[in-house]
């Protein structure tokens, strides 16, 4: 298991370092062949956020989905200790789907009796969405299943110009149920993927309840 740690704004002590190695020693159960984690620590120097000044990002790369927790708190070592949970908790979830995985089985957060094909293609109102992980080095476009980002400078009016992250990821084609899995993998509020069954790229998204969404892009 390999553990890369950086900062983001800030700088990150040995000592630090040590301490979370010794912290994600605790998910080497959950260990897979070329797994590493990304940690990210960044921290907010508005005196009115401290008590979410200090923020660590858990980024989780192996042969499956990318798996992804993030926490803030007034303190470095409790935003790690509140990433981690998460991140074992999803880690969890993942391990227990390949153990006990059917056709077609829908993921655990949806309610009893709800089934992909049951997803309405309402478009979503605004939705407040857990960042991707973040850059600011220029990225090459990935091998399968990996991702990428990269800012990207776009002409605009006026004397600003206007910062774009752009997020680049390469993917098989998969079924509603697992782009669902994958979403809750990473703690976001929508997914983007390529629908195996229709052929389309497609975003299914979170509303309200344990309800899903699901819109696809036709010519």
């Amino acid at each position: 298991m390999d553990i890369i740690v950086k900062g983001r704004h800030t700088a990150v002590s040995d000592k630090f370092r040590q301490h979370v190695e010794n912290k994600l020693d605790r998910l080497s159960k959950w260990e897979r062949k070329g797994m590493t984690i990304d940690v990210e620590v960044s921290a907010e120097r508005n005196p009115r956020l401290a008590d979410i000044g200090e923020r660590v990002e858990l980024t989780i790369h192996t042969n499956g989905p990318v798996i992804r927790s993030e926490a803030a708190a007034s303190d470095r070592n409790c935003a790690l200790d509140l990433a981690i949970d998460k991140i074992e908790a999803r880690l969890r979830k993942a391990a227990d789907r390949r153990k006990n995985h059917r056709a077609h089985r829908v993921p655990v957060t949806v309610p009893a009796g709800a089934v992909p094909g049951d997803l309405a293609p309402e478009p979503p109102g605004p939705v407040a969405t857990t960042p991707a992980p973040r850059t600011g080095e220029e990225a090459a476009v990935p091998e399968e299943g990996g991702s990428s980002e990269e800012f990207v400078e776009l002409d605009t009016q006026g004397a600003m110009p206007l910062i774009v992250r752009e997020k680049v990821h390469r993917a098989k084609p998969m079924s509603i149920d697992q782009a669902l899995l994958e979403m809750e993998l990473v703690g976001h509020d929508f997914y983007l993927f390529h629908d195996e069954a229709k052929d389309a790229p497609s975003v299914v998204y979170r509303r309200k309840g344990f309800n899903y969404g699901v819109i696809r892009l036709t010519d």
